[in-house]
């Protein structure tokens, strides 16, 4: 394969023809001249409601499992009684989306998915500043933008996965560390995203260049992994959803994914490895979009989106990622897999920031520019 940049890996795989998903229900009218007499369970400011219900409309981007994303949805058209449309995208694949766009993008909002990418979209001028209420109840600054352009509502722990089963069967150990997995014994036996789709595997790069201590040192580790990956998966979720079949057997990603796995479908063969080195951590974030033709209404997703009725849903739609509102209600089932949201790294956002593309750029050149492990579909 050619060395394709990140926008002909997406252009190849055809994303603006998707389609838009309906959220279904029109939401009552009850609720929503209920919502306008402010009444209103999010906190939003009742003038705010009433310009939103004018506009009647809104779109949404969304990153998060779509799982998630298609009844935090649905119950934002129940609050509020307007018609909401979702497109289901992964970060990298809703960047060159908005970059194609121009600031005239066919949506309003971004919901869900690491912040990597919102980063990229922020410096560009792609976002929106918007300064919501229920910002407030975050629980640290490092949860929102430094331009009050996005703002987090999860955090989820970058680490491995495995096939219980097919690795004692094979006869080798579980891997503890990243560095383990460029043992030979594990050639053709690892699946992680591609680098051009994922906002998952633009973590897993800025995160291995941050443990490495410079870019040479980072790329270097990544071409020696890439010896042993079997494949390289349009979305980051793409590896958990393997290795419960036994299709894939060891697996970089989203832990909560594989939580997802194991609690949600019954794989109790997966096991989960917390990196001895230290894990990495997402910011699962949302935002409005520069340009939006619908501005209040992605005004007050961002309150519903910063508050419990919104984030709560999560756990019980199969998204197990630690909330970072004061006054949402934590997955039990993190927890109980091992999971601790305090025990990362000190991710630098700021770097990921500002060289993220410049890093790809290199790391794919360094790779010869894929070959046909690289999904894009």
């Amino acid at each position: 394969m050619n060395n394709l940049t990140r926008r002909g890996f997406l252009g190849a795989a055809g994303i603006t023809t998707l389609g838009l998903a309906a959220c279904g229900g029109s939401g009552s009218s009850s609720a929503a001249s209920g919502s306008s007499a402010g009444a209103d369970s999010v906190g939003a400011d009742a003038d705010l409601i009433k310009a939103a219900q004018d506009e009647g409309e809104l779109v949404v981007y969304v990153s998060c499992e779509e799982d998630y994303g298609k009844p935090a949805c649905s119950h934002f058209e129940e609050l509020y009684g307007i018609k909401t449309t979702y497109q289901r995208l992964s970060t990298e694949e809703v960047l060159a989306k908005i970059e194609e766009e121009g600031g005239k993008p066919s949506g309003d909002v971004w919901f869900g998915g690491t912040t990597d990418p919102y980063n990229m979209a922020s410096k560009e001028g792609l976002l929106e500043v918007v300064e919501p209420k229920n910002a407030s109840h975050l629980i640290d600054d490092i949860y929102k933008s430094t331009e009050n352009d996005w703002y987090g509502i999860y955090k989820g722990i970058l680490g491995i996965m495995y096939n219980k089963e097919e690795l004692d069967r094979l006869g080798i150990d579980a891997p503890e560390d990243y560095d383990d997995l460029l043992d030979e014994k594990y050639k053709g036996l690892v699946w992680l995203a591609n680098y051009n789709t994922s906002g998952t595997a633009l973590l897993f790069m800025n995160t291995m260049i941050q443990k490495k201590g410079s870019e040479e040192a980072g790329i270097e580790f990544l071409k020696e992994l890439d010896k042993n990956i079997a494949q390289y998966t349009k979305s980051g979720s793409g590896p958990s959803k393997n290795i419960g079949t036994a299709e894939c057997t060891v697996g970089i990603g989203m832990l909560h994914d594989g939580i997802y796995q194991i609690v949600d479908n019954g794989y109790d063969n997966i096991g989960l490895v917390v990196p001895s080195s230290g894990a990495s951590f997402e910011i699962g974030a949302t935002a409005a979009l520069k340009g939006a033709a619908h501005p209040n209404a992605a005004k007050l997703w961002l309150e519903y989106a910063l508050s419990p009725e919104c984030v709560d849903m999560a756990k019980d739609n199969g998204s197990y990622q630690f909330l970072v509102i004061d006054n949402a209600t934590q997955p039990e089932q993190a927890e109980e897999y091992g999971l601790d949201p305090d025990n990362v790294m000190d991710y630098d956002f700021e770097d990921a920031k500002e060289n993220s593309e410049k890093y790809r750029t290199d790391l794919m050149e360094a790779l010869g520019g894929g070959d046909d492990r690289f999904q894009t579909e």
